[in-house]
């Protein structure tokens, strides 16, 4: 049971809260214990939980602010083992470093600052980024089959659209050095690019070409198409006219002199 002092500043710091909510944090107290709070922790942009929703519990010492609470994470977030005491500053794993002036948001935004960063401490595991945001991909879903999140959180009770189990299935075998794999891919093929770059450019060369001399075969075609359309063939119309007045000549001054020998003979 909280005495009277407990209680007073639990109530006043609760009322702060709600009146000025710390970036990143949400907390209040059981209705039934005001010792035990709930709070919730939402992943900061630029880290690998963000968009985590993470629920865990301060449990307050009746003689609180003079002693520090003991600190638990429930939902898995790949930095805090599921339900165990954390060892930290401010956490009862530390008593002879609590200042009774920190309060529950002191306690809070010190945590976030820990979860954020790569220390280890007792109750800390080590996993990949890429883990992380899987789990913070998932952190919702938990929390939802969680009864006491449910008590305590009704208004974040809301299913999400898309079950994230389907989009961000967690894969056991994750490590770094499969998570290199990609890279490697991407390192070969930005080797084959300037021999793709290559092929296109002559491809695109050999293309132009191409065209070109489509461009001058029908020009070619149309001139001869011109040219027929207006001499009939390889000679205009005049030019028939021509040779057809000459050979018409040349017939005739033939059949002049033919018939000039032809009268010179029967005259002798």
């Amino acid at each position: 049971m909280a005495t009277k002092s407990a209680y007073r500043r639990l109530s006043k710091e609760y009322l702060n809260i709600q009146k000025s909510p710390p970036p990143y944090l949400i907390a209040k107290p059981l209705d039934s214990n005001i010792l035990e709070w709930h709070y919730i922790l939402r992943g900061p942009p630029d880290t690998p939980y963000h968009n985590g929703e993470y629920h865990g519990k301060l449990v307050f010492p009746s003689d609180y602010p003079y002693k520090p609470p003991s600190i638990r994470m429930i939902t898995p977030s790949g930095r805090f083992q599921t339900d165990t005491r954390l060892c930290l500053t401010m956490s009862d794993f530390h008593p002879s470093s609590w200042n009774p002036s920190w309060s529950v948001a002191t306690i809070l935004n010190g945590l976030l600052s820990f979860m954020v960063a790569n220390e280890s401490t007792t109750g800390s595991i080590k996993t990949t980024d890429a883990d992380k945001r899987i789990y913070a991909a998932r952190s919702h879903a938990f929390n939802l089959n969680n009864a006491k999140f449910r008590d305590v959180f009704p208004e974040l009770c809301k299913p999400e659209a898309t079950p994230v189990e389907i989009l961000y299935p967690i894969d056991p075998a994750t490590s770094p050095s499969k998570a290199a794999a990609p890279a490697q891919d991407t390192a070969a093929a930005q080797k084959q690019q300037p021999q793709q770059k290559l092929t296109q450019r002559s491809t695109a060369t050999s293309g132009t070409a191409t065209v070109a001399e489509v461009a001058g075969g029908a020009a070619h075609a149309r001139n001869n198409a011109e040219t027929h359309h207006r001499g009939g063939g390889i000679f205009s119309m005049e030019q028939w006219r021509s040779w057809c007045f000459f050979l018409l000549v040349c017939l005739y001054l033939l059949a002049a002199k033919l018939v000039a020998r032809s009268s010179s003979g029967g005259s002798a």
